[in-house]
């Protein structure tokens, strides 16, 4: 299917008449990141004009069909948009029978297909299929809006993840008497249209072609903010893309465009983005990544911990917790202070909506008089839109004159404290250098972990040289050993090449788990750091992985059984999240670094991976990590990453362990080999049964905990619950809503 929608897109764009550039792709051909006097980056089209390859993206590369007959390379497709960026030993091959293969020593063989955010002259947007707009210009990855051709031949836009009701769409062209059977066109004119399939029904005209127009290249594409606009661009210029139509004109009407909890002002022709009161963003950088609260909010405190901040004529997406009548401003407010549940509410015309965080869809709109009603911290600073200008130059006169004055006081005190320092480091500074390379550098490791340390040899006497080995990740490699006159079983992760990679997994490891203590992560009992070798020495987990229980049928654990594994791994990830100090975002989550003890009691091992927070950060901004398959959207989002990744990685988790299969099967129906998006299926259609084989479970604790999992993977961090919350509906202490819809349509993609 992949090769065949890839040709079929290529021969639908490669129209133009223009003499032979690339004449045939045979069986074969290849592609490499890099182009040579003997390989390709791309294929081009017989007009020049497109070509399919390799190009720059962040810091790697991607594939994708791009306009190349222009100075301004316009991508215009993506494969495979939410995976990160491929390295540079990429290749990609046409293979013998028909498929596109994109392989690399890190990411393995794929196939792709999936239609992204732009169309282009003679393509067609058939029934039910949809174009999904991109983060950004520049980051191609699955973005929040998109273009759907429905059933009942509206032409409508929706953000990603929401239902496709009136409610939430923002934008839809009405084609009457059209039947159900529309599709949009765009010609080589410029001519957009809806054509049904009722051969009397005739066209519905969108955008009227240019037919005196000769040299322009037309494209219709939904763009990152949400509006969808048609291009043009003339061959003959070096000029950039030009806008001819857009809709909707008003820049604020796509509905999350400042994500979570902020809301859309319009700026002339632009827009901006302003948190709620007591609100920050969440990445200061991008303007619509959403807001979070600047103080830690605490359940069913006092009405005196808290207040009311206005925020006139705006209006946000109605979900409430209860509604009052025949209210005022003044008992609108004190409703939502007395009630625990409630972080804002939204008043109009007499009628008081009570709402929890977060809040969605928030935009100014002069002409609606709703106020929403925002619960601050007393506590937190509030927002100086409303003091004086001259109130203002003042308190910035004298905070500037308070804070010189400081500076000064702390430069003088700052160099009398660093010449004592210096004068007592003097004399002993050779000691330290001494004591350091004596020790090879066990100096610096004692003071951040207490754990036992390991010469090399002995780890090499105690392994038998290395002779069993259990266990390899993409760091080190695992062995069995037995330390002691017991014979204890160990297993010892070696680090086999000491690269700078790899020294700081090691020291990642050595201070994060010589720290925590839990029955649900796996016990880290020493180390060794000595020259060139970096080996960690962990407590033997005889039962092995979970994969290796999960996905072998003769070793299934019962329903029960893996109910308690599903509740163990949350108390651990629980632990990593909120109990020990400091907070750690364990990064790969997946069942074979879940291991199993004597009694099936479920560890969570290898946190090489592992991000430490500092005590007073929620969020931290790093790498891509973790295993394919488990990452979270963000990541590819290039969001700021929290402990949410560890949720969404915990529920593909869950749902393996309620389907006793992996994430991704090729081995059973097309339709069901993306589990989570079988799951979804399953659980809209009510046939929760189909995902455990009809196995005998208890029906309402099968629907229970596919509704934890689904949470879990929503596309939204903030919509994910915690994992305190996500133990709590495990254990069955607290009732459990319904999960939204699934957050990216792929069952509408993946259209033959």
């Amino acid at each position: 299917m992949e090769t065949i929608f890839l040709f079929l897109f290529l021969s639908a764009i490669f129209t133009a008449e223009a003499q032979s550039v690339q004449s045939s792709i045979k069986p074969g051909s290849f592609l490499t990141v890099t182009h040579t006097t003997t390989t390709n980056s791309s294929w081009l089209s017989p007009s020049g004009l497109y070509a399919f390859g390799f190009y720059k993206q962040g810091n790697g590369y991607a594939v994708g069909i791009f306009v190349e007959g222009i100075p301004q390379k316009t991508v215009v497709w993506t494969a495979n948009r939410d995976d990160p960026p491929v390295p540079a030993d990429a290749r990609l091959t046409f293979t013998s029978d028909g498929q596109l293969v994109l392989q690399s020593a890190k990411q393995g063989n794929k196939s792709f297909d999936h239609p992204t955010d732009t169309l282009l002259p003679s393509q067609h947007l058939l029934v039910q299929e949809v174009l999904t707009s991109s983060v950004s210009d520049s980051n191609h990855s699955t973005g929040r809006f998109l273009l759907l051709m429905q059933l009942d031949g509206y032409l409508a836009m929706y953000p990603v993840g929401t239902p496709y009701t009136l409610e939430y769409g923002y934008w839809n062209y009405e084609t009457p008497g059209q039947g159900n059977n529309v599709r949009l066109n765009l010609d080589g004119d410029g001519h957009l249209y809806l054509e049904s399939g009722n051969a009397t029904a005739g066209t519905v005209d969108i955008h009227l072609g240019d037919n005196s127009t000769k040299g322009l290249l037309y494209l219709l594409r939904i763009d990152a903010d949400g509006i969808l606009r048609l291009y043009s661009h003339s061959m003959d210029q070096n000029g950039t893309w030009s806008v001819i139509w857009s809709q909707p004109d008003d820049k604020c009407a796509p509905k999350g465009l400042c994500g979570l909890n902020a809301y859309c002002v319009k700026t002339n022709q632009s827009f901006g983005c302003n948190c709620l009161p007591g609100f920050a963003l969440i990445n200061k950088s991008e303007m619509s990544s959403g807001c979070e609260r600047n103080f830690t909010a605490e359940s069913c405190k006092p009405s005196m911990t808290y207040t009311m901040e206005a925020v006139n004529n705006t209006i946000w997406e109605d979900k409430n917790i209860s509604v009052l009548s025949s209210s005022t401003q003044e008992a609108c407010k004190a409703a939502c202070l007395q009630d625990c549940n409630c972080d804002a509410a939204q008043f109009k015309q007499g009628e008081c909506k009570k709402q929890s965080l977060p809040l969605r869809f928030g935009r100014l709109l002069e002409s609606d008089p709703n106020v929403a009603f925002i619960k601050v911290s007393i506590s937190t600073p509030t927002t100086d839109r409303n003091v004086p200008k001259k109130s203002k130059k003042g308190v910035i006169i004298i905070s500037v004159s308070l804070v010189a004055f400081a500076i000064v006081l702390v430069i003088s005190g700052v160099v009398m404290y660093r010449y004592r320092v210096w004068a007592c480091k003097k004399e002993s500074y050779q000691f330290i250098q001494k004591k350091k390379e004596s020790n090879h550098g066990n100096i610096v490791l004692s003071e951040e972990v207490s754990l036992r340390s390991f010469t090399y040899a002995e780890l090499e006497k105690v392994t038998d040289n290395f002779k069993e080995e259990i266990g390899r990740g993409a760091f080190g490699i695992v062995y069995k050993g037995a330390i002691g006159d017991a014979k204890k079983l160990i297993a010892v992760k070696r680090l086999d090449k000491l690269l700078a990679e790899r020294e700081r997994e090691f020291q990642t490891e050595m201070k994060v788990i010589g720290r925590t203590h839990h029955k649900n992560l796996v016990q880290l009992l020493g180390y060794c750091h000595d020259g060139p070798n970096r080996l960690l020495v962990y407590e033997y987990m005889s039962n092995g992985s979970l994969a290796d229980i999960l996905f072998t049928p003769e070793k299934q654990p019962c329903w029960d059984e893996r109910m308690e594994i599903a509740r163990n791994i949350a108390r651990g990830i629980h632990y990593l999240h909120e109990e020990c100090m400091p907070h750690i975002i364990h990064c790969d989550i997946k069942p074979q670094n879940i291991l199993m003890d004597e009694n099936m009691c479920a560890k969570i091992s290898d946190f090489g991976l592992s991000k430490l927070l500092k005590l007073d950060e929620s969020k931290t901004f790093t790498d891509i990590r973790g295993t394919r398959g488990y990452v979270a959207p963000e990541w590819h989002r290039k969001m700021s990453v929290t402990v949410k990744i560890d949720v969404y990685s915990f529920g593909i988790v869950l749902l393996e362990i309620i389907c006793r299969r992996k994430s991704v099967d090729s081995n059973v129906a097309e339709e069901e080999g993306i589990l989570e998006e079988w799951a979804y299926h399953c659980f809209e259609c009510g046939e929760l049964g189909k995902l455990v084989n009809e196995e005998e479970v208890d029906k309402k604790q099968l629907e229970r905990i596919t509704k934890v999992a689904l949470w879990c993977i929503q596309y939204e961090p903030s919509l994910r619950p915690s994992m305190k919350k996500v133990l709590q509906m495990l254990e069955g202490t607290v009732d459990i809503p319904d999960p939204p819809s699934r957050s990216i349509p792929s069952s509408v993609w993946d259209k033959e």
